[in-house]
């Protein structure tokens, strides 16, 4: 099927072979439905049509949430598989950098892109990444870790348990709840912090004094590694082609009439931070920052076994409500590029909602864990799914429905000794 990536360089192209991730699931028995629109392309928000699902794989979102399929995937640099999950009222999987192969992945910001999950449900998602999972040879980044069976983490919890939680150690964020995160969003994470700690969690506050930095410095990185890795579609080997008498021409006007406005400052941008004179100035000192963060992250995480914080600053905004305001759009980052830059995973929750526009508007939460830490029970899946079964059932029939069609799947899954997502409908 065509495989655009939302740009009019791309028009029409068909790949001649499947991604290591979508191949996967194809041998898993899954079945693709289509591909999603890109975010530029005005999706709307299932909750409110008037309003954005999230960027930039909002389109994966939208679909899981209006029940148009199962699960779906999405790209992740910064955030763009968790801010529409939050938007979009789902669950939003983004795995450890290299637990997931990017190859086929349309590259952005190579160190920084991570194939991750939607699903309905915590198990969905948790199923999709057991199915994607594992080291591919076409992908050097790609992690040689044996996978674990994460769909055997969906029983390791005693749900009936007073606090099936108890023993574990999660940090609150301070930075993340301060100026310039709604208070609604403030409102309804603590909501969800005080359930953890009545499922026998230990919470406390901690300060990772460095997250301010990870936005400018992930803006840096991110579009330095895109001006290098957009420089391939060049009108020559795939793609739009605009004809011209010389090669320079060509190349030229090809990518003046098939990239946006957007990309196209994105290019300018990161070609100036990796330029002789800016070097030093822009792209080595992002790079350190890049440490300084990822040592920030491990030091927090040596105390505590997940850190939580908002999984954006708002809920879902109108459409076309920042256009003329970039820096803003670019802030609603905040809460989730440092994950990235450390190359930790991390899962998002819808969490409550906030009235707004005709009608209520998901919040989520994101639960940050350390490197490969997917597959502990009492970590990320199972605590996700006793999170979902105490609490999100509470919010709204909604997920009551969507929890009880969990559960019923896999006890049929575990009847049946079937494939890990078999004849799931999913989006690519």
């Amino acid at each position: 099927m065509p495989s655009t990536a939302g740009s009019r360089l791309l028009e029409n192209y068909r790949p001649p072979f499947d991604a290591t991730a979508v191949r996967k699931l194809r041998e898993s028995g899954a079945i693709v439905v289509g591909r999603p629109i890109w975010m530029s392309l005005v999706t709307a928000n299932p909750w409110d049509l008037s309003r954005v699902p999230g960027g930039s794989s909002g389109g994966s979102a939208a679909a899981v949430s209006a029940r148009q399929c199962m699960v779906a995937l999405g790209s992740d640099t910064g955030g763009s598989v968790r801010q529409p999950a939050s938007f979009c009222g789902v669950v939003g999987l983004k795995p450890t950098y290299g637990r997931v192969s990017r190859y086929g992945l349309v590259a952005y910001a190579s160190s920084l892109d991570v194939i991750g999950c939607f699903g309905s449900s915590v198990a969905d998602a948790g199923i999709l990444l057991n199915s994607i999972s594992g080291h591919d040879k076409f992908d050097a980044t790609s992690s040689k870790r044996e996978v674990p069976d994460y769909q055997s983490q969906f029983v390791a919890i005693d749900y009936l348990e007073s606090k099936p939680l108890k023993g574990l150690r999660v940090g609150v964020i301070r930075e993340t709840l301060e100026n310039g995160v709604d208070s609604e969003v403030i409102s309804s994470v603590r909501d969800a912090v005080s359930h953890l700690e009545e499922l026998g969690c230990t919470v406390t506050e901690v300060s990772l004094p460095s997250f301010s930095l990870g936005l400018p410095a992930y803006y840096i990185l991110a579009l330095s590694e895109s001006s290098s890795n957009l420089s391939r579609y060049d009108g020559v080997r795939y793609g739009k082609q605009v004809p011209g008498d010389e090669l320079n021409s060509l190349y030229g006007d090809s990518r003046a009439q098939g990239f946006g406005s957007e990309v196209k400052m994105r290019i300018l941008m990161g070609t100036y931070a990796l330029s002789a004179g800016y070097y030093d100035a822009y792209y080595k000192r992002a790079q350190q920052v890049r440490t300084i963060i990822r040592s920030s992250f491990k030091e927090a995480l040596d105390k505590n076994d997940i850190l939580i914080s908002p999984a954006a600053p708002s809920v879902a905004y109108k459409i076309g409500e920042k256009k003329n305001d970039p820096l803003a759009m670019y802030a609603g980052d905040i809460m989730t590029v440092n994950v990235n830059l450390a190359g930790l995973p991390a899962l998002v929750l819808p969490c409550g909602f906030v009235e707004g526009g005709s009608g209520s508007l998901p919040v989520g939460f994101q639960m940050i864990g350390a490197a490969f830490d997917e597959a502990n029970s009492k970590l990320f899946l199972g605590c996700f799914i006793a999170f979902s079964k105490c609490y999100v059932e509470s919010q709204m029939h909604y997920f009551q429905i969507v929890f009880y069609v969990d559960l019923i799947a896999h006890a049929f899954i575990q009847l049946l000794d079937a494939p890990s997502i078999h004849a799931a409908c999913f989006l690519i």
